[in-house]
């Protein structure tokens, strides 16, 4: 960073304090970017988040946007093609990691590492309205998230808001060594941990090995997740989708913890999925009648 730049952050903060002492509590005291730092720093700390890997976004709330619009910068940058079509979210504003920033940073320098986007009219296009300080843009998949939430935004009448990606380590490896097909998925850790029919008793969903970042994943995940809140990428991580970090993030841990529970079972087991005492689909059904979940039918045998 040159001189002219430190100058410009120097003035930035400086209008940023300014704008407080007069408009209120600063973009990153309120309680939606408390909320998704955490989700980032609980992410770090389960060690889901090697180097700069992994992302997450939120649907900004209107009282949101109302207060946090004073700070919001008096030159947005410049509209950028989003490479997917999402028209109900024309109009909203996203708080976004950023293209190569590291979740353990999230929480140090919320305004560098993460952002807020605007989607522009026609739902095709973004700009940065506050944070990435330094020259920063969003995620590299950001496409992916845009393309997901407009989908899980219409599936939830609205009600989806938080996007969360994640490497965990169980999750990834499971899709070594299982067929790659939701049924498989979901039952394998169905039948591991009674929390998981809890969690996501609609199943979870699988894309197979793509390149991230570009349309053709994002398309497929977005057209998984109009079903599921959850859906794997094979080789590569987790997709999870709720109402509010805490659901969002408790999403993440309980796959993750089944895929562990599975990937320990095996080893105990000799290498065997054949286990003596898995969940039996009597009693997955039990689960389901006796905490009234709308369980899919369809994974239930």
């Amino acid at each position: 960073m040159g001189f002219l730049d430190s100058m410009q952050d120097v003035l930035d903060q400086g209008v940023s304090a300014a704008k407080g002492a007069v408009s209120g509590v600063a973009v990153e005291q309120q309680a939606f970017v408390k909320g998704f730092v955490r989700l980032c720093s609980d992410g770090w700390n389960q060690g889901w988040h090697e180097s700069n890997g992994g992302n997450a976004s939120y649907r900004l709330a209107p009282e949101d946007v109302a207060s946090s619009r004073s700070f919001f910068y008096d030159n947005p940058s410049s509209w950028v093609p989003l490479g997917v079509q999402a028209e109900n979210l024309r109009g909203e504003f996203f708080l976004v990691t950023g293209k190569g920033a590291h979740m353990r940073n999230v929480a140090l320098d919320p305004d560098t590492a993460a952002g807020i986007v605007e989607i522009n009219g026609a739902g095709d296009a973004w700009r940065i309205v506050w944070g990435f300080k330094g020259g920063g843009v969003p995620t590299s998949e950001l496409p992916s998230h845009m393309a997901i939430q407009s989908v899980r935004k219409e599936a939830t009448g609205g009600a989806s808001r938080v996007l969360y990606h994640a490497h965990p380590v169980s999750v990834v490896a499971l899709t070594n060594v299982l067929p790659l097909d939701a049924r498989t998925f979901t039952r394998t850790l169905w039948k591991m941990l009674l929390e998981s029919m809890v969690a996501f008793p609609g199943g979870i969903g699988v894309v197979p090995w793509m390149v991230p970042g570009g349309p053709e994943i994002a398309d497929a995940t977005a057209e998984a997740m109009r079903v599921y809140d959850a859906c794997v990428w094979a080789h590569h991580g987790l997709f999870c989708a709720g109402v509010d970090f805490d659901t969002t993030f408790g999403l993440a841990h309980t796959i993750d913890k089944a895929a562990s529970i599975y990937a320990q079972a095996r080893a105990m087991n000799g290498g065997s999925d054949r286990f003596p005492n898995a969940i039996p689909d009597e009693g997955l059904r039990g689960i389901a009648e006796a905490y009234h979940l709308p369980v899919n039918e369809a994974f239930l045998k």
